[in-house]
């Protein structure tokens, strides 16, 4: 069944690829915005012909987010960072660029908008990346009030950042980093669950104006989610406390490289937990039961063992 014309911004990224696939299975004629068209080709396939279409349309620049929105029935935001490079600075993204698609949304008359914020977003964080994540909110809210925000937990799946990372880690590394000791709480949630949220509120007028917090069925502490990474892989690493203090020294250093593995604005993130708040919308809300990552992290972090995903027997 056809339901029109809807604009993704992020598209490509490694929740756009999990929702563009599904819209289009929807019956969605998805227009994928984003800022190298070139890079958006592979989801092309998953449509039918015509049906899924990259163009040009950086969210800093508010006469193409404008164009990329005309005529659309709904739009989504995906976009975001987790650190800041050059002109893609958090204000930039987060909340200039939000806003941009929020009131181009409005203009063009869109009936839904739907925003992909974080748990955390708070506009007196400690952190700029939180600080700016909830200036977003309030400016997605203020030009387009009906609009839908979700705010994910840690989003795991086959091309996270997270999960992946610390199990490359694993394989050349002897020794894995506790920041903050590992105490900090997390509550993962499924990349398959978020795109089936954004989905479900794009239909259901019901969620209009909400916030949803989105998390897993399960709460870990960073050192749990290292020991599962590890169980996962077949390898055994130590697992070495790293104060805060001293995380925020190396990561001075860390954040200079073209792609920081860790910055000194996430080390202050991590001084907070990352839990759904006990009074939130949940994905439950939205009739989606809530996936556990180990049912799902063999099926992509075999290949980081020893012999790659056809070896499950070997621990090193």
């Amino acid at each position: 069944m056809a339901r029109g014309l809807i604009t993704v911004f992020g598209g490509s990224g490694f929740l756009g690829r999990h929702l563009v696939r599904r819209l289009a299975k929807q019956g969605w004629t998805v227009r994928v915005a984003v800022r190298r068209p070139s890079s958006a080709i592979f989801l092309k396939p998953m449509g039918d012909v015509g049906q899924i279409t990259p163009i040009r349309a950086p969210i800093q620049d508010a006469a193409a987010v404008r164009a990329a929105t005309a005529g659309a029935r709904a739009v989504v935001n995906l976009v975001g960072i987790l650190y800041e490079k050059g002109d893609r600075d958090f204000a930039a993204i987060h909340v200039g660029g939000a806003q941009n698609v929020a009131l181009a949304a409005a203009e063009a008359g869109a009936e839904r908008l739907v925003h992909i914020s974080a748990i955390g977003a708070n506009l007196h964080g400690e952190a700029d990346y939180a600080r700016s994540k909830g200036a977003g909110e309030a400016a997605v809210k203020t030009a387009f009030p009906a609009a839908t925000i979700l705010r994910p937990s840690v989003v795991f799946g086959p091309e996270d950042d997270f999960f992946n990372r610390f199990a490359a880690m694993a394989c050349v590394s002897p020794v894995l980093p506790l920041i903050g000791g590992g105490t900090t709480k997390f509550q993962p949630v499924y990349v398959g669950d978020v795109a089936d949220a954004i989905a479900a509120c794009l239909i259901d007028p019901a969620t209009q104006g909400k916030i949803y917090e989105l998390g897993g069925p399960h709460v870990y502490t960073f050192k749990d989610l290292m020991v599962l990474v590890l169980a996962q892989i077949g390898r055994k690493r130590l697992l070495a406390p790293l104060p805060f203090a001293l995380a925020d020294l190396q990561a001075a250093f860390l954040e200079k490289l073209p792609v920081p593995p860790l910055t000194r604005d996430q080390v202050k993130l991590l001084r907070h937990d990352n839990l759904v708040s006990k009074d939130a919308l949940t994905l439950t809300d939205l009739n989606i039961v809530p996936t556990a990552p180990d049912s799902i992290l063999p099926m992509y972090l075999d290949r980081y063992r020893k012999g790659g995903r056809f070896n499950r027997t070997t621990t090193r």
